[in-house]
């Protein structure tokens, strides 16, 4: 399995950094991934749907170590480079309550 595809979308909230959706060898994509910037810095988290009792369950996610940080490190990488190629401006701006 390779990543053939990663878009991100940026968003300016405190701990989400981005939304990220990966094409799968050219054939089946993942949308609503997050980027998440937490106390040892930045991780995935997969999609999720949230149940009844209020907890989340992950909708798709990897079944090893390995995929997990190959798909991390793809991932980190092409948020980081375009964090740099945008100056870090956002597609999505949170939105702000009085």
């Amino acid at each position: 399995m390779n990543i053939t595809d990663v878009k991100v979308y940026p968003v300016e909230e405190d701990k989400l950094k981005a939304y990220v959706t990966i094409t799968l060898d050219h054939c089946f994509v993942i949308r609503d991934l997050k980027v998440i910037h937490g106390a040892s810095g930045l991780f995935i988290a997969m999609p999720a749907k949230r149940r009844k009792d209020g907890t989340y369950k992950d909708i798709a996610h990897p079944l090893n170590a390995d995929t997990r940080n190959q798909m991390e490190r793809t991932i980190l990488s092409e948020y980081e480079r375009h964090v740099q190629s945008t100056g870090g401006e956002t597609l999505f701006p949170s939105v702000e309550h009085d």
